[in-house]
């Protein structure tokens, strides 16, 4: 139910008094606060002005507190045919308001290929976690871009060919040098091609042959891991390319991106920096009254709420597609709803507009509580950390009270200059949402909503059980061990990703990194892949361990929330252990590095038999005497072990 509190922003929350109050929160040493504001700050008035402030700010915080702000720390390089500068601030401060500490490094004017060709370049020292090639039309076509008229076909489709390959040889040579992901912008075409109408008659013509490089482009990124392509094309077709470019400031400074684009740009580019750091949202907490359906359910019954093929119900088919969309990508949706629950769930399932059910939300809140409380209890039935939420609600007081409380949740505006918001926008407000975003999709992620259905059924089944034994023994629970592979690079990588809560490193990895590991003899990779009586619980662990003298040192041990407590754990160290004494290692070591989310795997090594060796500062590293230890798969799960693995492997 929408609440009536005024949507006008308090004069104390205004961009002027947040950045004095950010400047007085820093002086008396309220660093953590001083960085909400600083957030709240950006979220308000996203302009180059405000960027300067907030990266000098963040600078300062950094400096104050140690760099121990709950940032995450990423690397960006960007190669480019064109002046980046004006965007890099807009582009630090969009990525601090996503929990993301960005630090930049441009390459030098149109050197991009010398860049990637020669390993001891300026980009291969910054060793970046990702890097932009953004390189325009004019400069990788040149001839195409300004001569297209004067050439004969043959000429153009072998100038074509030629950019391609020039692309193929950047990219593989960047490869063989850096394991970073690679993120290509597309060739944009003409907005007015040299021959008018008739360039859109054959494929042959000047557009029709940019396609054919940027389709090519496609190709080249399939064939590495970890290279993806940013559709540039699309992007200013998005905005209007008349509008998109300043010509003058292109003939003056090599800008060609107008001012009141550089944003966009920036915000493009964050579609790929939030999923590669990690700091993405795993569900969407909705409210329903004109939020998911216009007018307040209890007020208006069913009949008089709004939610069709036609206006002003269509906005909200809109959003209900975008939200059905996500739940494709693996994101769960829930709903927090102050309603009477019959009168919701009443609509939910019988409402003949609505295009979301009740089958669809993994968890659902429809009561009179604070939704700071439900977003907690949402959090904890679907065992994820509350920074995997994001919140989208149409009323401003609540979301203010939900960042107050919980300032880790993704809160959604759907307001502009606190202008709330016409509904037929929200569908957008989600598309653009990059905490969404996925570079790639498994099997998991597209069946997530029927398996916490499936969960539900298992914590149903559980209450019934004297002892934690007899349920593990009736679960009858088969785990699967296997070496990573092409087919589970992408979803190894992504759990190394997105894992917070049981893993006891959180070391982050890209696919060309897991995939460079493995090549080495001395590295052990593997997934395990659990089911039940249940169902699947798909790819779920992850264990990454070298060998170094007597010793395996386990640098990576996670598993996905879905599965924690169920002795799928022990399992897999246990497997760890058993691998390690055949290779002849004679001690198991591993570290535990403290998080604010990894409290869950604090107690592992010492409860399976681990003595600590030595704390530091970042954590403890512990070791296991492998002839002595009894470490053993529980006898209640049966489990499977590739050929490889059992040699080693």
């Amino acid at each position: 139910m929408s609440n009536s509190t005024s949507n006008s922003t308090p004069a104390e929350h205004n961009p002027p008094n947040l950045r004095a109050e950010v400047d007085g929160l820093i002086a008396e040493g309220a660093f953590d606060l001083a960085s909400r504001r600083l957030a709240q700050l950006w979220r308000r008035d996203p302009a180059s002005a405000t960027a300067s402030f907030v990266t000098s700010r963040l600078e300062q915080l950094r400096d104050k507190t140690r760099d121990k702000l709950a940032l995450t720390k990423f690397k960006l390089a960007i190669l480019r045919s064109f002046t980046v500068e004006p965007i890099v601030p807009l582009l630090r401060a969009e990525a601090f308001a996503y929990g993301i500490d960005l630090e930049v490094h441009v390459g030098d004017f149109n050197t991009y290929v010398q860049d990637m060709l020669d390993s001891q370049s300026s980009l291969y020292r910054f060793a970046p976690n990702a890097v932009v090639l953004a390189v325009r039309t004019d400069q990788a076509a040149p001839e195409l871009w300004r001569d297209f008229a004067d050439l004969a076909p043959e000429v153009a489709q072998q100038a074509a060919e030629r950019v391609v390959r020039g692309y193929e040889q950047w990219i593989g040579a960047f490869r063989k040098n850096s394991q970073a992901t690679l993120i290509i912008h597309s060739l944009e075409r003409p907005s007015t091609p040299s021959l008018g109408v008739l360039d859109d008659q054959s494929e042959a013509g000047q557009s029709g042959l940019i396609r054919q490089i940027n389709r090519e482009l496609l190709r080249i990124a399939a064939g590495f891991h970890g290279v993806y392509t940013l559709d540039y094309d699309a992007l200013v077709a998005r905005q209007g390319s008349e509008h998109w470019h300043d010509e003058r400031k292109w003939l003056t400074a090599r800008l060609p991106i107008a001012a009141g684009h550089l944003l966009q740009m920036a915000r493009e580019w964050m579609r790929f920096i939030v999923p590669l750091s990690g700091r993405t949202a795993k569900v969407l907490v909705v409210d329903l009254d004109n939020t998911l359906w216009g007018g307040i359910i209890g007020e208006d019954g069913m009949n008089g709420i709004k939610v069709g093929p036609e206006y002003p119900g269509a906005a909200y088919q809109a959003l209900q597609r975008a939200l059905l969309d996500l739940s494709r990508k693996g994101i769960l949706l829930a709903v927090c709803s102050k309603n009477n629950i019959d009168d919701a769930m009443e609509a939910l399932e019988k409402h003949p507009g609505m295009l979301v059910r009740a089958k669809h939300f993994a968890a659902l809140r429809i009561n009179w509580t604070d939704k700071a409380q439900n977003l907690r209890e949402i959090a904890q039935e679907l065992n994820v950390g509350i920074d995997a939420l994001a919140f989208l609600d149409d009323n401003p007081f609540e979301r203010e009270q939900v960042r107050a409380a919980l300032p880790e949740v993704t809160v959604i505006d759907l307001s502009h200059n606190d202008v709330p918001r016409n509904p037929l926008e929200y569908a957008a407000a989600v598309r653009n949402c990059a905490a969404f975003e996925r570079l790639t999709l498994s099997s998991e992620d597209q069946q997530r909503t029927e398996m916490y259905a499936v969960q539900k059924q298992r914590a149903g089944a559980e209450q019934s059980f004297q002892s934690k034994e007899d349920f593990f023994r009736f679960l009858e629970q088969e785990a699967e061990l296997e070496p990573v592979s092409d087919l589970t690079l992408a979803r190894v990588a992504q759990l190394t990703q997105k894992t917070n809560q049981f893993n006891l490193t959180t070391r982050r990895y890209t696919e060309p990194q897991i995939a460079q590991m493995a090549k080495q003899p001395e590295w052990h990779i593997f997934s395990i892949r659990v089911r039940d009586r249940f169902g699947d619980h798909g790819l779920v662990g992850v264990a990454i361990a070298h060998d170094e003298g007597e010793q395996c040192e386990v640098d990576t041990f996670l598993l996905s929330c879905r599965v924690i407590g169920r002795t799928v754990e022990t399992a897999l160290l246990a497997h760890l252990a058993e691998s390690a004494a055949q290779r002849g290692r004679k001690r198991l070591v591993g570290w535990f590095l403290p998080t604010k989310k990894n409290a869950p795997a604090r107690d592992f090594y010492p409860q399976h038999g681990f003595e600590r060796q030595e704390t530091n500062g970042a954590g403890s590293l512990w070791t296991l005497d492998l002839k002595s230890s009894n470490l053993r798969c529980p006898d209640w799960i049966k489990l499977k072990i590739t050929t490889d693995l059992k040699n080693g492997r």
